[in-house]
């Protein structure tokens, strides 16, 4: 597979972006924690079929954050950025977490130009489990295997990390960054496939449901006895997709 590797000004960071394969603009979104290092293991099985645009986030991987602060309005308005720069207009999209996060910030800023995403273990609100999660991580210490992986993505080393722990357990008390009722979430264009935990617990089912039913062209599978983990904040793979490897390409090629 032919692959060029990017690094373009997008606002105020460098967003650090894999190009490959050919076909419709495929855009795939990590999670937080995560890079787009993530996607490796469905890159040639999606690449068949896409030309696939892989960023790493704002302050995540190799791309920078100056400003110190992460939002997904503002890596929204980033990807837009680097989208631009790379001159794709229409594009499909997945998601995962903090991606799909993201993407629903793509999807209402320019409701044109998606013209459908999957999103993954997403959510339209943080419920307060999820900010008691974000309210008690703290730096993994060096017996918790979290932080070699944590080491092997960010290339900055332990200060970009801590960095994302202290914007991590920002959402806790963020309120206006992930805010979308039923109706804004009604103007989504997008053909939009859900995908869900049973378990997961961040975001608890009722969200994603509430999701399906906004937006006007969706479809929802919620996966049982599936976690977060359904996507992992590490660089893994997606627990749901290698017994459905077809199911997001059949979705998007519709």
């Amino acid at each position: 597979m032919s692959q060029s590797e990017i690094t373009l000004r997008c606002n105020d960071a460098d967003l650090f972006c894999r190009v490959q394969g050919e076909g419709p603009a495929l855009l795939l979104l990590h999670g937080f924690f995560g890079t787009g290092g993530m996607w490796d293991p469905y890159l040639p099985l999606l690449s068949d079929h896409f030309r696939l645009v892989i960023p790493d986030l704002r302050g995540h991987g190799r791309s920078t954050n100056p400003s110190g602060r992460f939002t997904h309005r503002q890596a929204a308005l980033d990807v837009y950025a680097l989208l631009d720069q790379l001159n794709i207009d229409a594009f499909l999209a997945a998601g995962t977490s903090t991606g799909g996060m993201t993407l629903l910030h793509m999807a209402t800023q320019q409701p044109g130009r998606v013209q459908a995403m999957v999103l993954i273990c997403a959510t339209s609100y943080f419920p307060e489990q999820c900010r008691a999660i974000c309210r008690s991580t703290t730096m993994p210490d060096e017996s918790n295997p979290m932080l070699a992986d944590l080491r092997r993505s960010h290339v900055r080393g332990d200060d970009q990390i801590q960095t994302l722990c202290e914007q991590f357990r920002g959402f806790a008390s963020s309120y206006d960054d992930m805010n979308f009722t039923p109706p804004y979430l009604s103007t989504i264009t997008a053909r939009t496939l859900i995908l869900h935990g049973d378990r997961d617990e961040f975001f608890p089912v009722d969200i994603p449901v509430g999701m399906y039913r906004a937006i006007p062209n969706a479809a929802l599978s919620i996966v049982p006895n599936a976690g977060h983990d359904l996507y992992v904040l590490w660089p893994k793979p997606l627990a749901v997709l290698p017994e459905r490897p077809d199911l997001v390409v059949e979705f998007l090629k519709r």
